[in-house]
């Protein structure tokens, strides 16, 4: 069995609003934790898993009851799931079901899981990005609380992602903000031409980076990296650059002329620690003005930042 293309949306679209969360490889979160172990007790099954479908591969975003972060997508039961974004997949018996019987989750080789039940994640533009499921290792049925239940924490998830979201744009937005000289507010004034370049630099994996270097580890080398970040800025200037709270992003708002020297600069001290240790970085960038609501600047940068990553995604 292979991983398909999803019929009810363009997949290239469904991929693109899966990385606008910026939630694949992000460290665990306990409210996340909380929604698995509820489904797991409400369903009275031993797994449940909040199941993300990147390009080739299923990665869980939490779980309990299964060893493994992620699976080849092309064995994942939410692939099919995620088909019909408005239904709960409910399958009594996997060994009974002719797309499921040889799959290495469910014939022995990998697992043993004889029930699924999941119910797609869907973005509010109709993407369906992943589930909540539950499976257990004996055929069964849910009952009608247990199916709304499922149904009521597929929502839930979605409404946390969509806040994580909205939290990190807003912060970002700050930062920019206080950084960008604002306009003046006398209406006759000539029109504000400060231009400045946005930067978003991410590391990508970074569970796996944790899951390398240890948190500790991690920590101690961001903050290496936040200094020399800071110290390849230009003295005296108004160029900053900030991480985001609990992640490996760095925003950059830099001035002037030399503002794509500063980007190399920046790039440069990345470049030498992902070398080092093995880490990879996605920088998004954009230009702006004083003029512009920053919030429309960082959705240029966004974009531009979500374009790279599809770039170098093997297709």
């Amino acid at each position: 069995m292979t991983a398909t293309s999803i019929p009810t949306l363009d997949e290239a679209s469904r991929q693109r609003a899966l990385d606008r969360y910026h939630v694949l490889d992000s460290l665990p979160e306990g409210a996340f934790d909380d929604i698995v172990q509820l489904a797991a007790t409400l369903c009275g099954t031993p797994t449940a898993l909040i199941s993300l479908l990147d390009h080739d591969r299923q990665w869980f975003k939490a779980r309990t009851g299964f060893d493994g972060t992620q699976t080849d997508r092309s064995i994942a039961v939410c692939d099919h799931a995620i088909r019909s974004p408005d239904t709960l997949m409910e399958i009594p018996d996997l060994r009974q079901d002719a797309r499921f019987a040889h799959n290495p989750l469910v014939d022995g080789t990998q697992g043993d899981a004889r029930f699924y039940a999941g119910m797609p994640l869907v973005t509010p533009d109709g993407a369906a990005i992943g589930t909540v499921c539950v499976l257990d290792d004996t055929p069964r049925h849910l009952d009608d609380a247990q199916r709304a239940a499922l149904q009521a924490l597929a929502r839930l998830t979605m409404t946390l992602f969509d806040a994580r979201a909205r939290e990190r744009a807003h912060e970002h937005e700050a930062f920019v903000a206080t950084v960008v000289a604002a306009p003046a507010p006398d209406a006759h004034a000539a029109p504000a031409t400060t231009h400045y370049t946005l930067a978003l630099l991410e590391l990508q994996d970074l569970a796996g980076t944790v899951a390398r270097l240890g948190e500790r580890g991690t920590e101690k080398l961001l903050q290496e990296l936040d200094a020399a970040l800071e110290a390849a800025l230009p003295s005296g200037g108004t160029d900053a650059v900030s991480r985001s709270s609990g992640s490996g992003e760095y925003v950059a708002v830099l001035h002037g002329g030399d503002a794509a020297r500063t980007l190399e600069r920046l790039q440069a001290e990345i470049s030498a620690r992902a070398h080092a240790h093995g880490l990879r970085f996605l920088t998004g960038t954009t230009q702006g003005t004083a003029r512009e609501h920053t919030g429309a600047v960082f959705l240029r940068a966004e974009a531009d930042l979500l374009d790279r990553k599809a770039a170098q995604t093997p297709h």
